[in-house]
């Protein structure tokens, strides 16, 4: 399998792009704020050809290339219905005090847009399953695979961190929904590779032990 990812923009929300292998179909996975540059010159590098832009969730710092990028390409975007909102309308995700930094921010939706419902996605010959996870937004969710070799990536957007979770303060978090969410998340094995939506690479029994997010989950769960 194949993963190219960068941070892109202000924010340096990651951008994925993964495959079966160079000179293959890919997807593209939370192309951010002037990310489409980028974007095209690792599909130029890679000989990679996009069929989907896939979104961890709406917030604009991980979708605003969305457009330029899946219509540059005549593909769809993916997200989840609870989120589908942010790319006609980006400053309602992000509240009074962002939205007033931000300014004017224009829509930023697709040509073609699928909601994200379905459990699995069969893409670029991958199989991506998909789980919902809401707390940072209402719409958020995990994009898992398996590689060939037995490898299980997990990319989180910003539901897990390395050493930490998404914020729930910006309309639409809900605490006790990501508290949910990630113990959903502690079923994946311990080797899973966590690609997250800003920051580097770990693994989930990395965070298991270290990341006191997840670690007040697992004691919670071992008192139940």
């Amino acid at each position: 399998m194949l993963v190219v990812g960068f941070p892109a923009g202000v924010f340096q929300a990651n951008c994925y792009l993964i495959a079966t292998g160079e000179g293959r179909e890919c997807v593209v996975v939370d192309p951010g704020q002037d990310a489409e540059s980028a974007v095209a010159a690792a599909l130029r590098e890679r000989s990679l050809t996009p069929v989907a832009v896939l979104a961890t969730h709406g917030h604009v710092d991980h979708v605003a290339s969305a457009a330029a990028v899946a219509d540059a390409h005549g593909v769809p975007c993916y997200i989840r219905p609870e989120d589908r909102h942010l790319l006609a309308d980006p400053l309602a995700g992000l509240g009074p005090e962002l939205a007033d930094v931000a300014g004017p921010l224009a829509p930023i939706e697709p040509a073609a847009v699928v909601p994200l419902t379905a459990p699995v996605l069969d893409l670029a010959g991958l199989r991506i399953e998909v789980e919902h996870t809401p707390g940072h937004t209402p719409g958020s969710v995990v994009f898992r695979l398996r590689s060939d070799e037995g490898g299980v990536l997990a990319l989180t957007g910003d539901t897990l961190f390395a050493g930490s979770v998404g914020r729930t303060d910006l309309p639409g978090g809900d605490p006790a929904a990501l508290a949910r969410s990630l113990r959903g998340l502690l079923r994946l094995p311990d080797h899973t590779v966590v690609l997250p939506g800003h920051g580097g690479a770990t693994t989930l029994g990395r965070e298991r032990a270290a990341n006191p997010f997840l670690t007040a989950e697992t004691d919670s769960e071992d008192v139940s």
